[in-house]
């Protein structure tokens, strides 16, 4: 079985959390993760880049200047790929830059990247949050004294991602004015987001969460 450290809402570690071995300790697929990866990244393009072909381009409809005689080259268009402000030669169009994947190697992608995050000791399970009002100082020293603890030289500059199983307004507010922190909720939860937190803290219903909807 695999485990990761439990904290309290002070930073400090109060114990740990045994997780399921199906998500947090499976065989890791590079391969899938990176084609995962890749797969949000193409689909978040918005893939309006355009440039005017010859036809596009206005004006250039008189020839430039006569046939022969001239001991030019003949040209028919001022709008010719070839002269300044013409038309572009197989440049970009509008398309769609959306990929497909398979439901079961999304979810392999992520069962692998939690494994990756819980084996380097980068997973945090997060117990007993609990405020009347947003605060960001609280959650900025929680993460400070978790970054101390764990012996990071800087932990204001770590990514955090915090990761929530259902709504918490409260804790939603006080965290996501910290540049470093961003958060989600379980359900949310996307390759990209898994890789580039250097840190992911998660509390314990997302836990359950993932682990429902992953193992299915």
């Amino acid at each position: 079985m695999a485990s990761a450290p439990v904290v309290d809402q002070s930073g400090l570690r109060t114990g740990s959390l045994e997780l399921s071995a199906e998500i947090f300790d499976c065989t890791v697929n590079g391969p899938v993760m990176h084609q995962a990866l890749l797969r949000q990244l193409a689909n978040g393009r918005q893939g309006t880049h355009d440039t005017r072909n010859r036809r596009e381009v206005r004006g250039g409809g008189r020839k430039p200047y006569r046939q022969k005689g001239t001991g030019r080259a003949r040209q028919g268009s001022i709008r010719s790929p070839q002269f300044k402000g013409g038309g572009v030669v197989f440049g970009p169009t509008p398309r769609s830059h959306r990929q497909d994947m398979p439901r079961k190697q999304r979810r392999l992608a992520l069962r692998s990247a939690l494994t990756v995050k819980a084996q380097a000791g980068e997973l945090l399970i997060l117990d007993g949050f609990t405020l009347e009002e947003p605060k960001s100082r609280v959650v900025a020293e929680m993460l400070h004294a978790i970054g101390s603890e764990g012996g990071s030289e800087s932990p204001a500059m770590t990514k955090v991602l915090l990761v929530l199983g259902s709504h918490n307004e409260v804790l939603e507010r006080s965290a996501r004015n910290l540049r470093e922190v961003r958060v989600l909720l379980a359900a949310n939860l996307n390759i990209r987001d898994l890789l580039t937190g250097d840190t992911v803290l998660m509390t314990k219903d997302a836990v359950e969460h993932l682990t429902e909807v992953l193992s299915s």
